[in-house]
């Protein structure tokens, strides 16, 4: 057994019985080629949660200041995380989440770049439209319903595919990727109020 299945299991045996997760909308990943999923941020357990609901091996981008505690590393690292220089466009980063995307893996992300501090979605950086635009990566928007409390039921929600066809054929620009962050953050908010109750 993989070290990632080993870490997920663990997990999820976590989310079952301490928060009681409740998984919905599994059957919207596709099951091989490119995806990106694009989730609301309010804890530091959203990567294990967003990694755990699904069977398919997730990726994501952990700032490089984690990657210098040995133990953190080596768990992280198992985990699919890669380093990201925070504060600056990080070109190493950009360049492995593109190929893996152009190898057909899923790369998770937090579009916000950072917790909310209310619980609510905010606005999304750009950087999740640029992977989106610059790859054929399906874009499935993820909402964490929470809080994390023991014992107290947290949701998370996978969306259908959200189609960025006409924004892909448009001419790149600072517009088409606010325009395009802007889209995937209203599916994430629209999935988030429609699972609410």
């Amino acid at each position: 057994m993989s070290y990632y299945r080993l870490f997920r299991g663990f997990f999820r045996i976590i989310f079952s019985l301490v928060f009681r997760w409740q998984v919905i909308g599994r059957e919207h990943i596709p099951k091989e080629g490119p995806v990106i999923l694009c989730a609301n941020h309010i804890s530091l357990w959203d990567p294990p949660l967003l990694g755990s609901g699904i069977e398919r091996q997730v990726h994501f981008m952990a700032k490089e200041e984690l990657f210098k505690i040995p133990v953190v590393s080596f768990l992280i690292t198992k985990f699919g995380a890669f380093p990201v220089k925070r504060g600056a466009g990080d070109r190493a980063a950009i360049r492995t989440t593109l190929k893996l995307l152009e190898d057909g893996k899923i790369f998770g992300i937090f579009p916000e770049g950072t917790r909310s501090k209310t619980g609510e979605p905010g606005e999304a950086m750009p950087g999740v439209a640029m992977f989106a635009l610059k790859s054929e990566a399906a874009v499935i928007p993820v909402a964490i319903i929470g809080p994390y409390r023991p014992f107290r039921s947290i949701k998370i929600v996978y969306g259908k595919p959200i189609d960025l066809t006409q924004l892909r054929e448009a001419k790149s620009s600072a517009d088409t990727l606010k325009e395009a962050s802007d889209l995937i953050m209203e599916h994430i908010k629209q999935l988030r109020n429609q699972h609410l109750s």
